[in-house]
């Protein structure tokens, strides 16, 4: 997107000046849409979002760049960072990790594209500090750590774990596939979900240096053929839910400095329904009042909604919604957890519900957009100028 259509894009969010007394202006956040690269998308995606109606503007395109399927943007400051999904840069077997600086329009303007260490790279965060972009690879299961520079663009990786081994789906888990990472609250340790070993692996972290160890115990199992993809933490950091896309199941872990302890794995399918060929799951989310846990499921194409015990975290299924498109992939929570934006792959989509505060039920606003293949869905919001 060029810097004057963003630039009408965020004036059209904020609306014009207004003399004198007037109502507080609606807030108002940016969404950036990763996708992938196909004949209806060409990069990163932008809309604008009014958090008081629900309403998602029509998509521009914020920048072209390769397999930006997963998002993730700096803790304080105005910055964007993308997975490029692909299996080859610069002549060697890996992925990538590129840069954005996100100027006072919202436009994106690259910085620059380092090597993610391994190949298809398909999930990154930013730690807490803001200093590094931890990046899990898909083929041949590895994590990587990059240091953020001064000016935002991203160094050499500061340390790279590769894991080994199997499990029991011979097409599925033949070797290790890293799918998700994530940091604890006290930035210490960083989880790693993969597919391919059936464990959540455990890394003692260093935010100074970027540097990834082996915790102890080093890792943390789901029952064989689960297949790990995604996790979140509770709100009370002291739980873990992990997203099994290969059953369709969702384990809640006990979490204390690194050591994860089982406590229950409950189906993310209605009662008494085995997961059929087509069927997986995606991605998992907690509300921002820790009451509530959402999983994304591909083949029903719904959304999951469990309650959470605030004493225990243990999960209590409570609806199931249709997202209104096939093959949703991520989603997101706006920060006030008032609604939740879902994107469907296969229907070239982002579809709005509205979530109940109270039981954290989603309810269909009727509202979509659309957009090319879209794969992770974030927020940043925006502050209106004074006067406003």
């Amino acid at each position: 997107m060029t810097r004057p259509a963003v630039a009408v894009l965020l004036a059209a969010a904020v609306g014009p000046a207004v003399p004198g007394p007037a109502a507080d202006p609606a807030p108002t956040h940016l969404v950036y849409l990763g996708t992938y690269i196909g004949p209806k998308s060409r990069g990163i995606y932008v809309s604008r979002f009014d958090a008081v109606s629900g309403r998602l503007s029509p998509p521009e395109l914020a920048a072209e760049t390769e397999g930006p399927s997963f998002l993730a943007l700096h803790p304080t400051r105005p910055l964007l960072y993308a997975v490029n999904e692909v299996g080859e840069f610069e002549g060697k077997p890996a992925g990538s990790v590129t840069a954005f600086a996100i100027d006072a329009s919202g436009a994106l303007r690259a910085l620059n594209r380092v090597s993610s260490e391994g190949a298809h790279p398909c999930h990154l965060v930013v730690d807490r500090t803001g200093r590094h972009v931890l990046v899990a690879n898909y083929t041949g299961g590895s994590l990587a750590s990059l240091p953020v520079r001064e000016d935002g663009s991203l160094g050499p990786a500061a340390a790279v774990a590769r894991h080994r081994g199997r499990s029991v789906n011979p097409e599925r888990q033949e070797a290790p596939h890293a799918h998700a990472v994530e940091v604890d609250a006290a930035n210490r340790v960083a989880l790693a979900a993969d597919l391919g070993l059936d464990q959540v692996l455990a890394y003692r972290f260093d935010p100074d240096r970027g540097t990834l160890e082996p915790a102890d115990p080093p890792h943390a199992a789901v029952r064989p053929g689960a297949g790990p993809r995604h996790l979140a933490f509770g709100r009370d950091g002291r739980h873990v839910y992990v997203l099994n896309e290969l059953d369709v199941t969702v384990t809640a872990f006990r979490y204390e400095d690194g050591r994860m302890t089982e406590e229950a794995t409950v189906s993310a399918l209605p009662a008494g329904v085995k997961p059929g060929p087509e069927d997986s799951g995606a991605e998992v989310q907690v509300h921002p009042s820790g009451r509530f846990l959402y999983a994304s499921l591909r083949g029903p194409d719904q959304v999951a909604v469990f309650s959470v015990d605030g004493g225990t975290g243990r999960l209590s299924l409570a609806q199931h919604v249709a997202t209104g498109g096939r093959t949703p992939r991520s989603f997101s929570l706006d920060p006030s957890g008032r609604w939740l934006l879902a994107a469907n792959q296969r229907s070239d989509s982002v579809t709005v519900f509205r979530v109940d505060p109270d039981t954290g039920r989603l309810s269909p606003t009727g509202q979509a957009v659309e957009v090319g293949s879209p794969v992770s869905v974030v927020f940043r919001p925006l502050v209106p100028p004074s006067g406003s």
